[in-house]
């Protein structure tokens, strides 16, 4: 072998050699220095922190839809508590008139015997309409009364809650005022009494039929009138006159029981003072049984302890 060749043979293994340690420098796993296992480790730390310390979303602000749907329902205001009363009160008498006209002009012309009944020498229609709308309008009070005594006790969370009773007790008030106006004044047209308007609406002004317990239920009539309105005045007179009107509606109701009992031509009939004894006892009861309730919720006064001697 020449000296070149020599040569070449040398440089070859060499550049072998070289090649092999390098693979073997790269198939060892290279560990970090110290400090930059620290430094890394510092940082994984730090974004944890950063990640613990972010606020968690609201879920009632993420979702705007679900707001809505449980935001609480405004309460009506006193003026649109008056216009829908008012509105009630103007189509139960728009009701009234309507139905008072078609009896008069329509009806006749298709039964003779009602023809002769409204216009006839003794007309009794409008007496019949008087009796049985005052016994319409004594139930509705007697209801109005029923609603009101069952706001405070366990009737009202029974049954659809205090302010569905609440509505019921102001309707059938109005209601009861409609149709006990209705009562009176239909007897304009009975022939046979003869009462005026100043006999019908004003207190013991009439001397034709039991002066006395007529008058007793216009009072009645007036009072629970005064009674009704006070629901839409209670901002303006105050609660304390505002209870005080209230608590005027069981005399009241007094008085147009003792109407119906003592000046009602029906009150002869048994069912009919089946029904006075079985509403009045029922307010009786319910009375009794709030003014028990009342005092139950009231708390007992506390006593101071009284130190030994």
């Amino acid at each position: 072998m020449s000296a070149s060749e020599h040569d070449k043979a040398a440089r070859l293994a060499a550049i072998r050699a070289q090649n092999a340690a390098k693979k073997a420098q790269a198939a060892e796993p290279t560990e970090p220095a110290p400090q930059d296992k620290a430094a890394r480790l510092a940082a994984i730390r730090a974004q944890n922190a950063a990640k613990k310390s972010e606020p968690v979303a609201n879920p009632v602000v993420a979702a705007p839809a679900l707001v809505k749907q449980a935001a609480p329902v405004a309460a009506p205001s006193a003026d649109e508590l008056l216009e829908a009363a008012s509105a009630s009160l103007m189509s139960l008498m728009l009701a009234l008139v309507i139905g008072i006209v078609a009896a008069v002009l329509v009806l006749p012309r298709w039964i003779p015997g009602l023809s002769s009944s409204l216009l006839g020498e003794q007309p009794k229609a409008f007496w019949y309409l008087s009796r049985s709308s005052g016994l319409v309008a004594y139930s509705l009070v007697w209801l109005s009364m029923l609603f009101g005594l069952s706001l405070t006790g366990k009737v009202a969370r029974l049954w659809n809650g205090g302010p569905t009773m609440l509505d019921l007790h102001q309707h059938a008030s109005i209601l009861g005022i409609g149709f006990g106006l209705f009562h009176t004044v239909i007897l304009l047209g009975d022939g046979y009494s003869n009462y005026t308007l100043k006999q019908l609406l004003v207190p013991f002004a009439s001397s034709q039929y039991k002066p006395l317990w007529v008058g007793l239920g216009q009072v009645g009539l007036y009072g629970l009138a005064i009674v009704t309105m006070s629901f839409w005045l209670k901002r303006w007179i105050g609660r304390s006159a505002w209870r005080i009107i209230h608590y005027a509606s069981f005399g009241l109701f007094l008085l147009v029981l003792a109407h119906g009992i003592f000046s009602g031509s029906d009150t002869s009939m048994p069912l009919v003072t089946l029904w006075y004894w079985a509403t009045g006892a029922s307010v009786v009861f319910m009375t009794l049984y709030r003014v028990l309730i009342m005092r139950r919720s009231k708390p007992l006064p506390s006593v101071a302890a009284t130190p030994r001697a």
